[in-house]
């Protein structure tokens, strides 16, 4: 299956398939956990410049589909992975890829925001320095210019070496977000990122989203259904493993193809 023609037959004909920097493609994906198969034959294109939102009741599969992205369940002993899943046209699962620099390269924030116990500022220049960065002057211009992509800086300016552990918890989620992008990722995976936030907080991740998304392919997980309709170019709905629709965030909330889908959406079920 060429699944980035079936994603060209979804979208805007005004809006060809970005073969940019960012770009990945799932193939035929079944993946397992020991003998339960959890993903069945999933194929889609995130784009890059573009949020993708993956919907769908829990236990679906599609956390452990974003988990596939990055490879995060290697950490689970018996999962493996049949299929192909592609960066930019290359297979993030070819015994060649240094699985550190593809997480570098692709990013996650988590459900519950999970600041590093130490002050705000080295929360952000771990990873430049981890990757190298050593000069003093250098991570500050990179601290100051992830706060204040995040929204974040003008609120901790005056207390960068100050625990991040003593931030709200919709500021320790914007600093674990300025934390993923310090290390200059090409993708964010975002694990349904605003579930144990208050709407104000949850607002100001959702324009976050739509500011980085400029510069990001941004995949997110949510069970919050105005969230992927406000956040998303594109929405998948996954259930029992499979994709059941893929289309614009548009088409999929006013216009679902599938009886599924709608049920889906309209809260008749899941």
């Amino acid at each position: 299956m060429d699944v980035h023609a079936v994603i060209e037959e979804t979208l805007p004909q005004t809006e060809p398939v970005d073969e940019g920097r960012g770009l990945i493609s799932a193939e035929n994906v079944d993946f397992y956990y020991s003998a339960f198969q959890a993903l069945k034959k999933v194929n889609l294109v995130m784009r890059p410049k573009m949020v993708t939102a993956l919907i769908g009741p829990s236990g679906c599969g599609k956390s452990t589909f974003l988990r596939c992205l990055n490879r995060m369940n290697d950490l689970i002993d018996g999962t493996r992975l049949e299929g192909k899943v592609a960066i930019d046209g290359q297979d993030i699962y070819a015994p060649a890829v240094d699985v550190v620099e593809l997480r570098k390269a692709v990013g996650m924030v988590f459900q519950k925001p999970n600041p590093f116990p130490m002050s705000i500022f080295d929360n952000i220049a771990y990873g430049p320095r981890i990757h190298g960065t050593k000069r003093k002057s250098d991570l500050v211009d990179i601290v100051e210019a992830c706060l204040t992509r995040a929204y974040l800086w003008d609120e901790v300016k005056d207390k960068l070496h100050q625990s991040a552990l003593g931030l709200s918890g919709g500021q320790q989620q914007r600093l674990c977000i300025a934390r993923t992008i310090a290390v200059n990722p090409e993708i964010i995976l975002m694990d349904e990122p605003c579930s144990a936030l208050d709407p104000v907080a949850t607002a100001k991740i959702e324009d976050l989203i739509f500011e980085l998304k400029e510069q990001f392919t941004i995949v997110i997980v949510t069970h919050n259904m105005q969230q992927a309709q406000r956040a998303s170019d594109i929405t998948a709905f996954f259930m029992h493993g499979e994709i059941v629709e893929t289309n614009t965030t548009e088409e999929i909330f006013l216009r679902p193809k599938e009886k599924r889908t709608e049920d889906y959406i309209s809260g008749r079920f899941g």
